[in-house]
C-alpha cells in the first residue's frame, strides 16, 4: 500500500536544547512516509549539526520563521505538510491521525492538533493550564497540518509579521471554504516550556503585537478577531470550569495574571507597533 508523503517542516533558531528531543518523536511516528525539512535562521550553536543526524534537507533562511517555513514548504514534496515549531514534541500517532483523518474527508483543507505544554518552572505549569483549556475552541487553535496544494494556492503564511501569522493562514483558508474546511484529531503535541518565565511571556507577546495592525486590518481575520483579543473572553473561558482552574489555587491566580500580563505586554506593542508605522 502507498501510503502519501507527509513533509514535517521545522523552522528553527539556536534550538540545541530541544531539538533533539523534537526530531527524535518524529522518528519514532508509527507512520514512516515521512519527509523532514530542517530550516534555520543563521543558528550560533549545535541546532544544524543536530538536524542532520536526522535528515540531509537542512536549509538556512530568515530573518523570521514565517520565511522558514513557507521556504520548507516550497522546497518539500509531501501530500501534506505538518509545520510545528523545534520546541515541540510528537506523540507516536500524531502523523498516522491526521493522514487518516484527512483522508476520511474530502471537504477537510487541514487540521489542528492539541497541544499540551511542559516545562521546569511555575510559569510553564500556569502555561500548561491555560493551554488545556483551549481544546476543542476553534477560534483559539491553529491548524498545522495542511494539504500542500492549499498551503501553495493561499502562498503560505504571511511573512510581513511574526506570531499571527499562525491564525491568518488558517483565517484565510477558511474564509474561501468554510468552517467545514478544517478539522482535528485527538493525538497531542506536546509544548517544551523549558525554563519559562514571565518576562519572556511578556517580551513575546510585545514583540508579536507589534505586527497585528496588519492581522487587524484583514476581512479574513475579523470572525474571529473580537475573541481572540478580548481579556473578558478569554477569563471567560477560564472561569467557566472554576473547579479546574482553582484546583490548584496558586497555579489558578498565576494562570489569570500571567494573561493580564500577556495582554498588557501586547496591548503596549499593538501601540507603539502603530505609532512606528505612523511616524
Amino acid at each position: 500500500m502507498n501510503l502519501p508523503l507527509v513533509s514535517i517542516i521545522i523552522p528553527t533558531y539556536n534550538s540545541e536544547q530541544v531539538i533533539n528531543a523534537c526530531l527524535k518523536s518524529i522518528a519514532e511516528q508509527n507512520y514512516k512516509n515521512i519527509e523532514l525539512i530542517v530550516v534555520d535562521n543563521n543558528s550560533t550553536d549545535n541546532t544544524k549539526q543536530i538536524a542532520q543526524n536526522y535528515t540531509q534537507l537542512v536549509y538556512n533562511i530568515g530573518p523570521e520563521r514565517s520565511a522558514q517555513r513557507n521556504c520548507g514548504a516550497q522546497t518539500s514534496k509531501g501530500d501534506y505538510l505538518l509545520i510545528i515549531d523545534s520546541d515541540m514534541e510528537l506523540s507516536n500517532g500524531v502523523v498516522e491521525a491526521c493522514v487518516a483523518h484527512i483522508k476520511s474527508n474530502e471537504q477537510l483543507k487541514m487540521l489542528t492538533i492539541p497541544e499540551e505544554s511542559f516545562g521546569e518552572t511555575f510559569w510553564s505549569a500556569c502555561k500548561k493550564l491555560e493551554r488545556s483549556f483551549y481544546t476543542g475552541i476553534a477560534w483559539q487553535e491553529t491548524a498545522r497540518f495542511f494539504l500542500r496544494e492549499v498551503y501553495r494556492e493561499f502562498g503560505g503564511y504571511d511573512e510581513s509579521f511574526t506570531g499571527f501569522e499562525d491564525y491568518d493562514l488558517p483565517n484565510r483558508i477558511e474564509y474561501k471554504y468554510g468552517a467545514k474546511c478544517i478539522g482535528s484529531i485527538q493525538e497531542y503535541i506536546y509544548h517544551n516550556e523549558q525554563n519559562l518565565s514571565l518576562k519572556k511571556l511578556c517580551q513575546k507577546k510585545f514583540y508579536y503585537a507589534k505586527t497585528l495592525g496588519k492581522y487587524i486590518k484583514k476581512k479574513e481575520n475579523q470572525q474571529r478577531l473580537s475573541q481572540q483579543t478580548s481579556v473578558l473572553h478569554r477569563y471567560g473561558i477560564f472561569l467557566s470550569r472554576p473547579g479546574k482552574l482553582f484546583k490548584n489555587p496558586f497555579l489558578g491566580l498565576g494562570v489569570l495574571f500571567m494573561k493580564t500580563c500577556e495582554f498588557t505586554s501586547g496591548a503596549v506593542g499593538l501601540l507603539l507597533g502603530s505609532l512606528t508605522k505612523k511616524a
